[in-house]
């Protein structure tokens, strides 16, 4: 979408004549100098097809026709071969990085609120060599300590590096892992522990105190807790028959002679490498068993898909490691010699809440060549970025929006901007550190409007990916040369992709110009299924060759290319009364860009004929906007203004209308929700997708309302 031009319309026409006529005098020397015929033909090819011309047969990329792929190096298939053949190869280079904390303090908000501030200093490195080392003493110790080969042991910790040192310990001495998300409540955490049987767990200080230490009476069977801060305290309050230990005493028990000497049971292939435990967005978490063959194949599809991968990148790790974009991703770029640095979203940037003013955030410090992010913080940076242009002075604006156009307009021919991209979009492209060549977006679908505006602000590709826990992490990624929106790419060499017919829904695999229907994943990379849960397991299902498939509900349509685009999903789905169907996921999609709207949940009841909304406004915007109808009050009183509900509803449904929704789909009543959803409140889950079961629970008062109950 480009950027309005608002200047006079007579400049903006000689303006428009000296960017063609730069155009022209320099588009042949750069053509030839460039390659970019080269680059244009890369994007273009087919990179998926059929495997035979029967309707509904699975696409493969063009790459592994003949045979899916399943190990990164050979002889190494299981995950502690995988790492010591890093070791080995990358021995003395940095592997995992951790900022030093210089200093900590509170600070005085306007509002009353006290917030922590931290000065960080550099970045301090492990060696591949010191992390092996490290992994191979605390994995003898947790043995000492009781912990049995092929035994579960959980991990509830921050996204860390001793998170990554505590995972390769368990791969080395065959201990199945069980990933919890941080922000899970007690009951889910609970129901995880004892769903598992698990007698040792790894944490941090801050969540055994916040978390753990509330639901310990639920967890009979635990009988050691390993806290992975260097800082010792005095453990008190605590079950009986619980002991505390740190990280580093584990190690030390693990290094002496008699401990570290023992011959240990190295895992095989089939067996289970992480149990990793969904976000529960559609209810109680589930446990996924993860192979260790299976996450190599993962590994595998992830590593053919980003191009020149190896010694040269530095890779920003912050999502949660319980989530199985941040565990593949930083696992791929551990096997390749990269190195991971560390971060938080509270200290990311320059701006994040928990850095003092004029003090560097993580990514201007490390300057990160990759990185993941899901489509809630691109869509954040989107905003914030934008909000910055309207605050430029009038040359300022128009500059950006010229530029931001142009840019446009180059990229959709497959072409770059050099100019522009050092003198105009060089500070948007800092705020990442200003090195980022590749970014990786997963987790939800990225808006078309947030995936162009990262390419042309940051300067790179952004390679969208599809994929579940059930398939480890990503299933397709798109080509790096591939500038479409929309498109999540072909399937990855470890996998095949085909579409099923669903009746309800209207999409057939016979549809024409693109066949339709739900997405089915197989491959090596198809999990073994959910652990101790019979309900689901009719999501997968093995064929006639022996190969296993995962039914994800998601609706898609693969173009000719082979590229495929998520367009529906089952559950997401709505009848209306009138038996119109609504893709709930859609109407969010499209509202989300709206400058008002920091996040929305539509919501339908197939007993009525319209669809309402709740949404969590963007509090500068809709100040703005009370201050322009001269309603006065504080935030929550403005929410609750009937007239404020009114005049965003207004605005919304004109942005629907420029979107194209239909008439039903657009909501007809809105609830303005002063809270932000976050993790923490349980409406939304660690990836920030929403809870859609929470959310009508705690909204159900409004919903009545809303539909005439109230």
């Amino acid at each position: 979408m480009k950027l309005k031009e608002n200047i006079n319309p007579l400049l903006l026409q000689v303006l428009h004549s000296l960017i063609w006529i730069y155009s022209m005098v320099t588009f042949i020397p750069w053509y030839l100098v460039s390659g970019v015929s080269q680059t244009l033909s890369i994007a273009k090819r087919v990179k998926a097809r059929p495997v035979n011309s029967n309707p509904g047969c699975p696409y493969r990329s063009v790459n592994s026709m003949h045979c899916l792929a399943s190990v990164l190096y050979p002889g190494c298939d299981t995950l502690d071969k995988v790492f010591e053949y890093a070791k080995t190869k990358f021995g003395k280079n940095d592997c995992l990085g951790t900022r030093e904390l210089i200093s900590e303090e509170d600070e005085l908000q306007p509002n009353g609120k006290v917030f922590k501030k931290v000065i960080l200093g550099q970045y301090n490195w492990m060696s591949y060599e010191q992390v092996y080392v490290a992994a191979s003493q605390f994995g003898s110790g947790l043995a000492a300590l009781g912990q049995r080969e092929k035994a579960n042991i959980a991990i509830f910790c921050e996204t860390r590096a001793e998170w990554i040192i505590a995972a390769q310990a368990c791969f080395m001495y065959n201990f199945s892992l069980v990933t919890l998300y941080s922000t899970l409540g007690g009951p889910a955490i609970a129901h995880g522990l004892n769903e598992t049987e698990v007698t040792h767990i790894i944490t941090s200080r801050d969540l055994l105190q916040s978390r753990l230490k509330a639901i310990l009476l639920q967890v009979p069977r635990l009988q050691h807790i390993i806290i992975v801060d260097e800082k010792t305290m005095s453990w008190t309050d605590y079950p009986k028959g619980i002991m505390i230990h740190s990280m580093t005493s584990v190690q030390r028990l693990g290094s002496k002679s008699e401990n570290i000497s023992k011959p240990r049971m190295q895992p095989i292939p089939s067996d289970i490498a992480v149990i990793m435990y969904t976000s529960g967005s559609t209810g109680i978490p589930k446990g996924v068993m993860i192979s260790h063959s299976n996450l190599i194949a993962g590994l595998t599809g992830m590593a053919e898909r980003i191009p020149d991968l190896g010694e040269k990148d530095t890779y920003i790790g912050y999502l949660p490691l319980a989530h199985v974009l941040e565990l593949s991703a930083e696992m791929v770029c551990l096997v390749h010699g990269c190195r991971v640095g560390y971060s938080s979203p509270q200290t990311l940037a320059d701006q994040s809440t928990k850095i003092k003013k004029g003090s560097k955030g993580d990514a201007s410090v490390l300057k990160p060549t990759l990185m993941a992010a899901v489509p809630e913080i691109m869509d954040r940076i989107y905003k914030n970025v934008m909000t910055k242009v309207e605050e430029m002075n009038t040359v300022q604006r128009t500059l950006f929006v010229l530029a931001y156009n142009y840019k446009m307009e180059q990229i959709s021919k497959g072409y770059s901007t050099p100019l522009c991209d050092s003198f105009v979009f060089r500070k948007v492209r800092s705020l990442l550190g200003g090195k980022t060549r590749i970014l990786l977006s997963g987790g939800a679908p990225l808006s078309a409007a947030t995936q162009r505006f990262m390419n042309i602000c940051f300067c790179c590709p952004v390679g969208q990916g599809y994929g579940l826990t059930e398939t480890c992490g990503a299933a397709t990624i798109s080509d790096m040369w591939d500038y479409s929106t929309g498109r999540v790419g072909a399937p990855l060499v470890c996998c095949e992709i085909k579409l099923k017919n669903w009746e309800e829904g209207g999409y057939y695999c016979m549809d024409k110009p693109n066949p339709r229907g739900e997405i089915l994943i197989g491959g090596p990379n198809v999990t073994m299924g959910y652990y101790k849960n019979n309900d689901k397991k009719d999501d997968f299902f093995v064929d006639e060759n022996g190969q296993r498939w995962f039914c994800t509900g998601d609706i898609g349509e693969f173009h000719p290319d082979g590229c495929l685009k998520i367009i529906d999903r089952k559950k997401d789905l709505v009848k209306l009364q009138a038996g119109e169907y609504v893709s709930l996921g859609k109407v969010e999609a499209v509202l989300k860009n709206c400058s008002l709207i920091d996040n929305i949940c539509a919501y339908a009841n197939s007993d009525q004929s319209y669809v309402i909304g709740f949404v969590v406004p963007n509090q500068k915007h809709l100040m703005a906007l009370a201050e322009q109808k001269k309603i006065k009050g504080t935030w929550e009183e403005i929410c609750n203004n009937s007239e404020m509900e009114k005049e965003v509803l207004r605005i919304i449904s004109e942005a629907a209308i420029t979107a194209k929704l239909e008439k039903f789909e657009i909501p007809m009543k809105i609830r303005l929700c002063c809270e932000p959803w976050t993790p923490e409140t349980g409406l939304v889950t660690d990836a920030f997708k929403l809870k859609r079961k929470e959310l009508k629970t705690y909204y159900q008062d409004d919903i009545e309302r809303m539909y005439g109950g109230k």
